[in-house]
């Protein structure tokens, strides 16, 4: 499909079309098809109605969009691994790289809401991250205190991924996903996701939600085009 388009009116036309003998002519279909009537029906069209034709041009804008990469901090939480045994961290790292992002750094700390605190808000302090992904403390014992550790540090929560990561994890794991605690946000201009410290869990989450918002290209919406908006007073 052309951005400009000419369809064949078949005798009819709405009031505010434009007619060039007997045909209609669209010069921004997106622009000029919003003032039309949406239950007018084209009797010559294989485009039966308005929302056909929007759909299909929303299509075409969408097909053209580009690839935006980010620059994500990884941050693992554990007493007990090394880079060598970290595959949760691991499994982040080369997940995002693989999806075309850039890997900021990559570091792993105690479970100490400090040391924890002090990582993730040096990095949205130093301007040069968007993402930070954090894995492990999201639990219920007396060491995982990674929600309590960054939920202070964030001007928004975003609900929605941790409700969403359960009801996902569900399938899986049944009701043991109700120990989970994953959570997301918003702090300085700067999404924070903190996942559970299993590598299943990261996969989970990085495969069905996180991957597919961190990509220009998902619709209907996607957390990279807010990103310019994100520090808006």
């Amino acid at each position: 499909m052309t951005k400009s388009l000419i369809l064949e009116q078949g005798g009819f036309a709405p009031p505010c079309a434009p007619s060039l003998k007997g045909k209609w002519v669209v010069e921004s279909l997106l622009e000029q098809a919003a003032a039309i009537n949406p239950g007018w029906i084209y009797s010559a069209l294989p485009l039966r109605s308005f929302a056909e034709i929007i759909t299909m041009a929303k299509s075409k804008t969408e097909s053209e969009r580009e690839f935006i990469p980010l620059d994500i901090a990884v941050l693992t939480i554990s007493d007990t691994r090394t880079e060598k045994t970290d595959t949760s961290g691991r499994c982040l790292a080369e997940r995002l790289m693989g999806e075309g992002h850039r890997l900021h750094e990559r570091r792993i700390v105690p479970d100490d809401i400090y040391r924890i605190r002090a990582v993730v808000s040096g990095w949205i302090a130093a301007g040069q991250v968007q993402v930070i992904l954090t894995t492990g403390g999201t639990g219920v014992t007396g060491r995982d205190g990674t929600p309590e550790a960054v939920r202070v540090l964030l001007d928004k929560t975003i609900e929605g991924f941790g409700e969403l990561f359960r009801h996902i994890s569900h399938a899986r794991i049944k009701t043991s996903t109700l120990q989970s605690r994953a959570l997301a946000g918003v702090a300085n201009g700067v999404y924070i996701f903190c996942l559970p410290g299993s590598t299943g869990a990261c996969r989970t989450a990085w495969d069905e939600l996180i991957r597919h918002q961190l990509d220009n290209r998902t619709r209907p919406c996607n957390l990279v085009e807010l990103m310019p908006r994100l520090r808006d007073k």
